[in-house]
Formats: C-alpha cells, sequence, structure tokens
C-alpha cells in the first residue's frame, strides 16, 4: 500500500446550474438548462433535475425543449463561474499543490504526501469546505491512479465519494464497459467492439503490439490500464494547448457580409486572449457548424509565428472562403491558435493542414 499514489478526483456536480440555481432560489429544483433557448443554440449545462428527462449538455436547446416542456434556460455567466473555480481551487490548496485542473469543475488532485493519512478522509474534508464555503455539491473519486479516480468520481453522482483500492483495481477495470472508459470516444468505442472488445477484460485477450497496431499510442495506455496500471503522474501546471473563441450565431447565415460581421466579433475575443496569454502560435483553425449540425474544421500551419490580428483574421477568412461553399447555413463560427513557440525555436511544420470532421 505505501508503494501507491493517492489520487483523488473532484467533480462538481452540474456545476454552471447549480450555481445558477444557488444565486436564484426561484430555480431550486426545477429543471435548467444554461444557455441557449428554446428556438435555438446549445445547452452548456443542464441541472440534475433537467437530466432525468434526457437532457445533457452539448444538445441542441431544440431538443431539450421538447424533450423537457417545463425546461427553465437561464444565461451563462462564466466571469460567476470562473471565479468559483479559483475559489474552489484555493480549497484544493489546503491540502495539496499537486493540482491538476481538466476544466473549471474538475481537477486531479494528488494528496500522497499529506499528513492525513486516509485519501478517502481528506475527499470527504474537500467536499465538505466546498459545501460549507459555496454551498455547492461536489462528487470525489480516490483511487491509486488518474484513470480510476476519473472513473470512481463518476460512480455515486451526486454528492458521490467512490473509492477504488489498489486490490480492487484491477478487476473493477476487467468489468468495466469501454464506452464509460475516460478518453475512449463514441468511434474508439465502436471499432474496439467489432474486435469483439466490450469490457475491460476483453483487452487482455490482446497483446500490447495488437493493440498498438489497431489504436496507435492509445494502445499500449489501453494494454496497461485493462491491468489496472496508470503512471501518469499529476501535473501541477498544464500547458494550454490553444486559444480560441467561438460564436454560436443567434440567426443562421449564409451571405458573405454577415459571415465576415460575425468572424469579427471572434477574432476580436480571440485576439484578447491571445495576447493576454503572451503566447505565440504557428496554426490557426476554423471550425464551422452548419444548420443541420453537421461540423467542418480547417487548419494552416505557417512557418512564422502570427502576432497580428489583422493576419488572424485575414487567415481565418481566407480559409472560410476557401472551404466553405455557402449551400449550408451557418449556425456556429470559431477560431482558434495552437502550434505555440514557447523557447523561441522555430517551428519545423510549414506544410497546410487540413481536417474535416
Amino acid at each position: 500500500m505505501a508503494d501507491f499514489r493517492k489520487i483523488i478526483h473532484v467533480d462538481m456536480d452540474a456545476f454552471y446550474a447549480s450555481i445558477e440555481q444557488r444565486d436564484n432560489p426561484d430555480l431550486r429544483g426545477k429543471p435548467v438548462a444554461v444557455g441557449g433557448n428554446a428556438e435555438r443554440g446549445v445547452i452548456a449545462a443542464a441541472s440534475y433535475e433537467a437530466r432525468r428527462f434526457g437532457v445533457k449538455s452539448a444538445m441542441s436547446s431544440m431538443k431539450a425543449a421538447r424533450l423537457c416542456p417545463d425546461l427553465v434556460f437561464v444565461p451563462p455567466h462564466f466571469d460567476k463561474y470562473k471565479a468559483a473555480s479559483e475559489e474552489i481551487r484555493s480549497i484544493f490548496q489546503r491540502y495539496t499543490e499537486l493540482i491538476e485542473p481538466l476544466a473549471l469543475d474538475e481537477a486531479f488532485l494528488d494528496v500522497s504526501n499529506h499528513p492525513m493519512q486516509s485519501a478517502t478522509f481528506i475527499a470527504k474534508a474537500i467536499k465538505n469546505d466546498i459545501y460549507e464555503a459555496m454551498g455547492l455539491v461536489a462528487s470525489a473519486g480516490v483511487s491509486y491512479n488518474k484513470f480510476l479516480a476519473k472513473i470512481a468520481s463518476d460512480q455515486d453522482k451526486p454528492d458521490g465519494l467512490f473509492v477504488i483500492s489498489p486490490e480492487e483495481g484491477a478487476a473493477f477495470v476487467e468489468e468495466l464497459s469501454v464506452d464509460k472508459f475516460f478518453g475512449v470516444g463514441k468511434v474508439t468505442a465502436q471499432k474496439m467492439k467489432e474486435l469483439g472488445i466490450y469490457h475491460g477484460k476483453d483487452l487482455l485477450k490482446f497483446s500490447e503490439q495488437e493493440l498498438s497496431t489497431y489504436f496507435g499510442k492509445a494502445g499500449h495506455f489501453f494494454y496497461h490500464i485493462a491491468r489496472g496500471i496508470d503512471h501518469r503522474p499529476v501535473k501541477a501546471h498544464r500547458e494550454r494547448k490553444s486559444i480560441g473563441a467561438e460564436r454560436t450565431l443567434s440567426e443562421n447565415i449564409l451571405e458573405r457580409d454577415e459571415i465576415e460581421f460575425q468572424l469579427k466579433k471572434v477574432v476580436d475575443a480571440l485576439w484578447k486572449r491571445y495576447e493576454k496569454s503572451e503566447k505565440k502560435g504557428y496554426t490557426l483553425s476554423i471550425k464551422l457548424k452548419f444548420a443541420d449540425f453537421s461540423q467542418l474544421t480547417r487548419a494552416y500551419t505557417g512557418n512564422k509565428e502570427l502576432i497580428t490580428k489583422n493576419e488572424i483574421w485575414n487567415l481565418a477568412l481566407q480559409l472560410i472562403v476557401d472551404n466553405y461553399d455557402r449551400k449550408m447555413p451557418l449556425r456556429l463560427l470559431g477560431v482558434a491558435i495552437s502550434n505555440f513557440n514557447d523557447d523561441g525555436e522555430a517551428k519545423k511544420e510549414e506544410v497546410v493542414q487540413l481536417s474535416l470532421l
């Protein structure tokens, strides 16, 4: 036992919606959706009352309204959510400096060196501190590695606390559906099922080489995690991989002047974040979502840094003009910068990168 790390994954329950319900008593006990409205938009978060009807994040608000006719839509207040996230992190820091945020509402904590011997006791204390200080509920997973701690936090929501001990880890993964594997999306899960892999125990039938042949680098991870092994450390400082901004439009658009007008708003928002980050990137990408919810992405990687808002605007517009045939109206525009040069050395990627999702 002493050789195992003690990892906690804390996941706030219905974070955005819970904050709105906390701050507005009229919303308590009601099905609440943050973001969108009954006519258009995308759900950013749903309360547990709404989830009982099948409403969930990333769902179109029109579908959500059909599933739950009494659904209450509220606009998002991201500054408030960010402030709450920072307060939660300050609570984490009472127990450890090894904190790896995954989003505003979840993080890994390594408490291996905490004087309290019990990670379970620490997780209970953190949950209690958050509730006492903020009136918000968190679920926690406790285990000896990141993969199992993440899985554990989702086992008993809301207000859950689930522990997977080193003795239980391998057996737990054996019975775990691949659909519930952290990091396995629908495409990978489907590929696994085509290979006869439905649960963790099915992965044990394949060699590490076979899994790497089928799944690339992820195959090595699957081989080890099927045996309850995950040596990834909790990284206290995660580098941001991209900086972006996107805009879901109040009305679908098709004409170029409308596209340019909305693109300017997106680039303005991106530029503010890009300047503040003090990073410089080589790759610019666009995301277009259409009226039928299909999506197109395109990216360009050059041999010099993007340093002015004007060149970002021109490149983004050019990518749109070159790749969008304007047969289907747009409902969302997004622009992002990545491939940062943090060490001052020239990047070697000088080719155009194109991708279609």
